[in-house]
């Protein structure tokens, strides 16, 4: 789920362990059924597909780019269009190629052009043998026709200067911190009010329809993290017979999101009501209980013991209120523990060793980002105003910025310091326009093929309770348990979890109902051996 700020995807190599699994369900092409369809279930205009002209992305890249273009507004196809920036990485062999995997890699906000690339190798090898492995910028991000509501980067960089770092702490800060995103509100509604009308989930899934269409395939093969699994839930109930298979990967459960598609003003903002703040709080309860089980070696900011290392970072926290170091406030350091709690390799550890420096009353550096990948537009502008548009145009939020300071009070009682963050998470919602579209249910209509639900225990951002809210509202799904850390299993890597994903997508193999994966490896953990030891052999280990 999008978060402020820039949060660092790392790519990962797993190996994937060969296994036999139970409920096989095969994976053959339905009839092409009903064609495209509005949020509420009423037919729509045709559509044609777009045409995609694949090239290299750039001179000697592994990666295909294309641009499509697509209507802005579905129920009027005759009218604006707008162009989606996409990207493919084609089969690698040498197994027969199945056919096409659409990535989206979350957000809202993510831009598809960029992360599928930096994350191609997180991927099972399977997978990546078997698939072309398309993304894209959705709709308002990015690449593609994008929500820009500043004249040019400097003074959205102004803009973002103006405003507290992570959360507004203080009557002072909160006033700023509100106006700041009125004033965003006004900007955008001045630039481009129309595409901001057109920006919703319901569009997008209708946009990977038309994707889907263009590459020739009869059904949707596809892989959605974060708010991925919020737009695949849609297209599944926007086009259930078009699903061929469908991993949805650290989930938002699709009733909070909708607020049970009530109308009414929410009395707890999304990220409330789907329990991120109680989900970051256990997942940073487990990350100092890990570091202070570790040595210093291991996690440079453990104090010996897990009570030792988690009352350090109560009065690091005191402290910082008190004191900022440097650039580092209060606030700013709890949206970076959020953030960084993501990726635990290396994030984790390069969290604590931020956390040990700012101990010591020195200026931490930040995690560099990860390397551009070969695209044409590997940084696009990503301000804030994207994942908002799509954010607080779908999803519902608290109208009243004067509530907000109570449900901070509130969440803070039952999750400390990510509580804080997570309420004002979501504030420039209070004044944003609701989408023209929103699909709010039903989520249980019967899709062709059944759905791979993924759920990670200790997910600081889409708790595992909305994994399994999200398996048991759709029609036909399986819940597997990540018993692991992070926000993704794809950048958090099992080779269980790649087993029973390669398994599936390629021929519908589902894991056996209760079925829990281990991670890899746990945080902070040695090394595990390899070479002679690790197989009595004498030898030296790794």
């Amino acid at each position: 789920m999008h978060i402020s700020g820039p949060v660092a995807s790392r790519r990962r190599r797993v190996a994937v362990i060969a296994a036999v699994m139970a409920c096989s369900t095969a994976l053959t092409t339905a009839p092409t059924g009903r064609g495209l369809v509005d949020a509420d279930g009423t037919p729509a205009p045709s559509v044609a597909a777009p045409q995609l002209d694949w090239k290299p992305c750039v001179q000697g890249s592994e990666f295909d780019c294309a641009t499509a273009k697509v209507p802005l507004d579905y129920g009027n196809p005759g009218g604006r269009t707008i162009e989606l920036a996409v990207v493919k990485r084609k089969a690698s062999g040498p197994a027969p190629r199945i056919g096409t995997l659409f990535f989206n890699p979350g957000g809202p906000g993510g831009p598809g052009t960029v992360q599928m690339p930096q994350n191609y190798e997180s991927f099972p090898r399977e997978v990546r043998e078997r698939f072309d492995i398309v993304s894209w910028d959705p709709r308002g991000i990015g690449s593609s026709t994008a929500v820009n509501c500043f004249a040019s980067r400097e003074e959205a960089a102004e803009w973002t200067a103006a405003k507290a770092a992570g959360f507004p702490v203080g009557e002072k800060e909160r006033t700023a911190y509100i106006a700041a995103y009125k004033d965003l509100t006004r900007r955008c509604e001045q630039r481009d009010p129309e595409l901001l009308r057109h920006v919703s989930t319901a569009d997008t899934a209708r946009d990977l329809d038309r994707l889907r269409q263009a590459v020739g395939e009869p059904q949707l093969t596809y892989q959605g993290i974060s708010y991925g699994t919020i737009l695949g839930a849609t297209y599944a109930n926007m086009f259930p017979d078009k699903v061929r298979a469908m991993v949805l990967d650290s989930n938002i459960d699709p009733r909070a999101w909708t607020n049970h598609a009530s109308d009414a003003d929410p009395r707890l903002t999304t990220a409330l009501r789907m329990g991120s703040d109680r989900a970051a709080a256990a997942t940073v309860k487990q990350f100092l209980a890990l570091c202070g089980s570790a040595t210093p070696d291991r996690c440079a900011f453990s104090a010996g013991s897990p009570k030792a290392t988690a009352d350090k970072f109560d009065q690091l926290m005191q402290r910082l209120r008190k004191q900022p170091v440097g650039e580092w406030t209060y606030a700013g350091t709890v949206a970076d523990v959020v953030s960084s709690l993501y990726v635990v390799r290396p994030g984790w550890a390069n969290l604590a060793g931020r956390l040990q420096t700012l101990w010591q009353g020195r200026v931490a550096e930040r995690s560099p980002l990860p390397p551009a990948p070969a695209v044409p537009h590997p940084n696009p502008y990503l301000g804030e105003e994207q994942g908002a548009a799509v954010f607080c145009g779908d999803s519902p939020n608290p109208r009243d910025p004067g509530a907000y300071r109570a449900m901070e009070e509130a969440s803070a009682a039952r999750a400390g310091d990510a509580g804080r963050f997570w309420t004002w998470s979501t504030v420039g919602c209070a004044t944003w326009p609701v989408a023209t579209d929103r699909y709010r249910g039903p989520w249980n209509k019967p899709t062709a093929h059944p759905v791979l639900v993924v759920g990670t225990v200790y997910d600081p951002s889409t708790p595992y309770s909305n994994a399994q809210a999200m398996a048991k509202e759709l029609a036909d799904a399986r819940l597997l348990t990540h018993n692991g850390y992070g926000h993704t299993a794809l950048i958090n890597p099992s080779s269980c979890v790649q087993a029973h994903e390669s398994r599936y997508l390629i021929d519908g193999t589902l894991p056996p109902a209760g079925t829990t994966c281990q991670p890899d490896a746990l945080p902070f953990s040695a090394p595990k051996p390899s070479g002679g030891v690790a197989t009595g052999g004498g030898g030296t280990a790794g």
